[in-house]
């Protein structure tokens, strides 16, 4: 193994590390450095990703690697494709090695532990030497989460967020002080939605020559995984997701805030930015983006409600969830405080259910990869949580089926903030709802088989009889929660026959759910 100074350095770029501001490529100079970047079958298998997530991750590399070429950079790319593809990372990268005979593997950190886990081993398998470099992109580093999260019971977002804009200065005062006085502006931000709502079409980029060779890859190679890849409009590059950050500032941040958990059928974009799969690609930079967020309110082109909604998104939410997933594993993956253990319903993957809500989710999920958060979190996870469906298999499924989905991101939303599995780390609560949430944020009760008025027997909303049935159970645990013991009261100011009432109504529904097929999610 070559170790003299004429020896390249190799450099492995995952597929969520696109940028050219990477810490492997900083002062690292083309005429001695390998690009190495590689389409593995253990990263598009070990779930079953959604058909689009797939197109957009490989095309999104194709684009990033030809882009990298053209600017003088030697990329070794291997494709999935390939005759000899080693199927994994540590094989390709084994397999590069002895390609070009490198005097160091130089790598940003993974975001997810089993990929991290598996690099970590590289410095003995492998002959050179090995660095793994801190991902420097995300503003927290995991030492300073970890010395804020230090001797605290609960870490709750709110005071993690204070800490990163007080660091950024984003929406602060010359002293020190939240702009406008307050921290966030939730209470602005819950408008449901007016009849007639829509919104400005987010761009949408045709499949070039690039994506058109990966659809066909993913339609022979992953035929049978869920999804539609019909209406695949992604951003694969950088240019293309600029362009479409430039349309969110210029047509619907000034509306984003107050119809951020507004939910209407049909119309799946709204004012939600539509960002994610490019920030969590590296293709935008989140930071950037909160400055073009706050230049937006100093210029008077947006509120500050709904700014401050969208800098709280990603300084506050994606980088405290990144850090508790680190801070939490291995044993977050495993967590089921509640002893939930129904099988995951099948409709979550076939759409075929009579409640108009948890249909169109469903719908627009298999579309577009895509729903947006109140969807994710009050319809189709509070379906979850309240009718107690076993947390892996609904992790497993939040991981398939969206396109910005990582694990990182994917398994403490899901596991702590919807399904409470950690026990209350996370959330103050658990985001139960009855169908009266889903009716005032939502039209979706308006054309609906369930009527949310109705609350038990035939014809009433599942949600309303499953809220009461969750409560129930779980009384021990969440009577002493002060966020939402008084519940109980009412519960118990209810006569015995209407609370049977409630508990059968819920029981009869729940014997109707079958269980989907586990080979949807992972192969068997």
């Amino acid at each position: 193994m070559a170790s003299d100074s004429t020896a390249p350095v190799l450099v492995p770029i995952l597929g969520d590390q696109l940028t050219r501001n990477l810490a492997s490529l900083r002062g690292r100079t083309k005429d001695d450095t390998v690009i190495l970047m590689m389409e593995v079958w253990d990263e598009a298998t070990y779930v079953r990703h959604h058909k689009q997530k797939i197109v957009l991750i490989f095309s999104a590399m194709r684009h990033f690697a030809a882009e990298l070429e053209d600017a003088g950079w030697t990329v070794d790319y291997v494709k999935l494709d390939d005759e000899d593809n080693a199927g994994s990372f540590t094989g390709e990268v084994a397999r590069a090695i002895e390609r070009h005979d490198p005097r160091l593997v130089s790598v940003v950190e993974a975001g997810e532990w089993r990929v991290r886990e598996d690099m970590e081993q590289w410095a003995d398998k492998f002959a050179c030497e090995v660095e793994i470099l801190r991902d420097d992109r995300f503003i927290c580093s995991q030492a300073e989460f970890d010395d804020w999260a230090e001797d605290r019971d609960a870490l709750r977002m709110e005071f993690f967020y204070r800490e990163m804009r007080r660091k950024t200065e984003l929406l602060m005062t010359d002293e020190g002080k939240p702009e406008g006085g307050e921290w966030n502006y939730d209470s602005e931000n819950r408008k449901p939605p007016k009849e007639g709502l829509s919104a400005p079409e987010r761009p949408k980029f045709e499949p070039d020559e690039i994506t058109q060779a990966c659809i066909a890859l993913v339609e022979q190679r992953f035929g049978d995984h869920f999804g539609s890849l019909e209406k695949f409009r992604w951003p694969v590059t950088r240019d293309e997701a600029e362009k479409a950050a430039d349309a969110f500032f210029a047509e619907r941040i000034e509306k984003f805030g107050p119809y951020q958990d507004a939910m209407v059928a049909g119309e799946d974009d709204l004012f939600h930015s539509m960002l994610s799969t490019s920030i969590n690609l590296g293709l935008l930079d989140p930071l950037e983006l909160c400055q073009r967020a706050e230049q937006s309110y100093e210029d008077r082109k947006a509120p500050l409600n709904s700014v401050e909604g969208f800098i709280r998104q990603l300084i506050g939410w994606r980088e405290y969830i990144r850090c508790f997933y680190w801070h939490q594993m291995p044993h977050l993956e495993k967590a089921n405080a509640l002893n939930a253990q129904r099988g995951l319903p099948d409709f979550y993957w076939t759409g075929e259910t009579d409640m108009a809500c948890l249909a169109d989710c469903i719908r627009s999920t298999r579309d577009n990869a895509h729903a947006h958060h109140i969807q994710r979190l009050m319809v189709l996870g509070n379906f979850a949580l309240i009718a107690g469906i076993n947390p892996r298999e609904v992790q497993d499924w939040y991981l398939v089926v969206y396109a910005d989905a990582y694990q990182w991101v994917e398994l403490p939303n899901v596991a702590a903030m919807i399904l409470y599995a950690d026990g209350g780390k996370l959330a103050s609560k658990p985001y139960a709802a009855s169908g009266n949430y889903i009716n005032k944020m939502s039209n979706y009760c308006s054309d609906c088989t369930y009527s949310p008025h109705k609350k038990t027997g035939e014809g009433a909303c599942p949600f309303n009889p499953l809220y009461w049935h969750f409560m129930d159970r779980h009384r021990d645990r969440l009577e002493k929660n002060h966020r939402i013991g008084r519940i109980y009261s009412t519960w118990d100011r209810m006569d015995a026959d209407k609370r049977q009432d409630y508990l059968d109504s819920a029981e009869a529904f729940l014997d109707t759910l079958t269980p989907a097929d586990s080979s949807w999610a992972r192969n068997a």
